[in-house]
């Protein structure tokens, strides 16, 4: 049980975080730019660790030691499949997203796209992401905080959503006045919090006796738990307690489909969501840039191993686990090992993951309901003033919301995989559009709906399951919305030149437009991005494996990948040192142009 002092602790974290809310409130009602966007100025280092703070919630750490006590480090491959997409965000879409000047990444359809179809497709995004995903990614949030309350104070199923809701109560609270710049702030502190308090448990973990730190945890867990790569088989994927087993088709639909064809939150190809605002929000373009790859490195580098030394260590605390219950180890440990004091700051770490989720949750779905849908369908003259209230009166509305979906929902099992199923396919046309004048308000629309019809149909009509349901639904998709694009009117031209201004992309397919607007010059050195794309996928691989060979003691191994890193590491700076050189120049002679004309 807690202490007096985890208690202080608790109530310590709380009132600070309720602090940074009221005193960023007067800022974040200025306007709905600074409630949503943070006024267009937050430093690369505060967007990209807002990024990492909303992808660690309550139930990583508790996912992150299932995968490991089921199959090992090789489990994590589930999720690290998505660096290739993460990078590709990093080095060809950050920059232009910045570029586009919109509220949202739902505001995009109607910048890229035109007339009825794209508002239709505008209202819908906003209305199924920001309602309907939005509220089923905070309730399965919700049930595991819950399941954390319930591990580690016994607290009884029946009141523990009393506590989730004073928790979430609070995070709604600080998010409706202080908008995003309460939240980047609030999500940078409980980072910190999140991380040192994971990293505590780690390191008091392996210094317990049965454990005998890592030279111990290395002897006492199976080897297969130690493996970095899965295994590839002729069969079918395995389900039992070992080495993740893939078969070659779900190796290959894993590594080589579902990065750049499946829309995920967090993980859209492209990027989108919560990325998107974060990198709309940055200073500049350069600072998009260096905030999403900041994000990249943190995610998949920095945070999972504490939680992999923990979930390995489970295997050895608690051999009885059922299938079912392996993910709750981590609660246990928690509980069984920590003093007070640490106990507590664990306690407030846990909180802090969580409301940092939510927090970003409540804020980007509210602004897809207030910007997206309430001022472009029901208000379009409202004043600032009046949007920055509705959008505090959304904040609540939609904790409320969230709640009511907590109640129904029973568990969170499969939940990934159905967004996964439900957007494959459409990641294809998510890239697309930035690269090709073609694709219209119907392409995206068919991509949107085609993978709901062929999920239904494979579920309930065969035996295919994730993630080999990945190619019918995927080929399903593109066969839907090549072949719609072509019968249905393009964009209108001006919708394309007015993008094409504001973005100018650049590439072949934009060849059409850029003949008609020769005085806009478009982005160019492709090979060069793809060099660096190629680059930052090798450097955060190395670095995830350098670090992890490094801290289970071979160190000579670890050392190799970590050079490696500092090599790809080194071609993407001097890339981008050129590149910002270039910059430079284009903008001085823009000047002397400019003052050549004055005189």
């Amino acid at each position: 049980m807690l202490q007096t002092i985890d208690w202080v602790i608790i109530g310590i974290y709380f009132l600070l975080s309720a602090f940074i809310g009221v005193f960023f409130a007067r800022r974040a009602g200025s306007s709905v730019q600074e409630f949503f966007l943070s006024g267009r100025n937050l430093p690369w280092w505060l967007a990209g660790t807002s990024m990492v703070a909303t992808t660690f919630a309550a139930d990583t750490p508790l996912a992150v030691t299932e995968l490991v006590a089921k199959n090992g480090i090789a489990g994590n491959w589930l999720w690290w499949n998505f660096v290739l997409g993460g990078v590709l965000t990093v080095f060809f879409f950050a920059k232009m997203w910045r570029r586009a000047g919109i509220l949202t990444d739902v505001e995009f359809v109607e910048l890229r796209y035109s007339g009825t179809p794209a508002a239709f497709l505008r209202g819908f995004r906003a209305l199924y992401l920001g309602l309907f995903i939005n509220t089923v990614i905070i309730g399965w949030v919700n049930l595991a905080m819950a399941s954390v309350l319930v591990g580690m104070f016994g607290i009884p199923p029946g009141q523990v959503m009393l506590y989730v809701a004073l928790s979430l109560g609070i995070t709604a609270l600080y998010s409706a006045l202080s908008g995003l710049w309460g939240v980047a702030v609030t999500d940078a502190f409980q980072f910190v919090l999140a991380m040192a308090g994971t990293i505590v448990l780690a390191v008091l973990v392996l210094d317990l006796p049965q454990i005998g730190g890592m030279a111990g945890l290395l002897e006492k867990v199976p080897p297969w738990s130690l493996s970095f790569i899965p295994t590839i088989s002729s069969g079918s994927t395995g389900e039992t307690a070992g080495t993740l087993t893939l078969s070659g088709a779900a190796f290959f639909a894993f590594i080589g489909i579902q990065w750049w064809a499946c829309w995920y939150p967090g993980s859209e190809p492209g990027g989108g969501g919560y990325v998107a605002q974060r990198m709309m929000s940055a200073k500049d373009e350069r600072h998009s840039l260096f905030a999403t790859l900041w994000f990249t490195v943190a995610h998949y580098c920095v945070r999972p191993w504490p939680w992999i030394i923990v979930g390995l260590a489970t295997l050895v605390l608690y051999p009885e686990l059922g299938a079912d219950e392996k993910r709750m180890g981590y609660v246990y440990a928690m509980r069984d090992f920590l003093p007070a004091g640490i106990k507590g700051m664990l306690v407030a770490a846990f909180f802090a993951a969580y409301m940092s989720t939510i927090s970003t949750q409540l804020n980007w779905g509210t602004s897809y309901i207030v910007n997206d849908f309430y001022r472009r369908f029901v208000r379009p003259d409202a004043g600032e003033k009046h949007l920055v209230a509705v959008s505090r009166i959304g904040t609540l509305a939609m904790m409320a919301l969230s709640l009511y979906v907590t109640s129904i929902m029973e568990t969170i099992s499969g939940a990934w995989a159905f967004i996964i199923e439900a957007g494959a396919g459409l990641g294809l046309v998510l890239i697309l559009r930035w690269f090709w004048w073609r694709i219209n308000a119907w392409s995206e629309i068919a991509a949107m709906v085609t993978p709901l019809a062929v999920y239904g149909w494979l579920h309930f009509a065969t035996d295919i399951r994730f993630p080999e349901t990945l190619y019918a639904i995927v080929a399903a998709t593109t066969v839907a919305w090549i072949p719609i694009t072509f019968l249905t009117k393009p964009t209108d031209a001006q919708a394309l030149e007015r993008f094409y201004r504001r973005v100018h992309p650049g590439g072949a397919g934009w060849a059409a437009v850029a003949r008609r607007i020769p005085d806009v010059k478009g982005d160019s050195g492709y090979g060069r991005l793809l060099r660096d794309w190629l680059c930052g996928v090798i450097l955060v691989y190395s670095v995830l494996f350098g670090v992890g060979k490094i801290l289970l003691l071979r160190t000579g191994e670890g050392l190799i990948f970590l050079a490696v890193a500092g090599a790809a590491a080194w071609v993407i700076w001097r890339d981008l040192a050129g590149e910002g050189s270039r910059s430079g120049e284009r903008g001085t002679r823009k000047e002397e142009e400019r003052s050549n004309g004055n005189r």
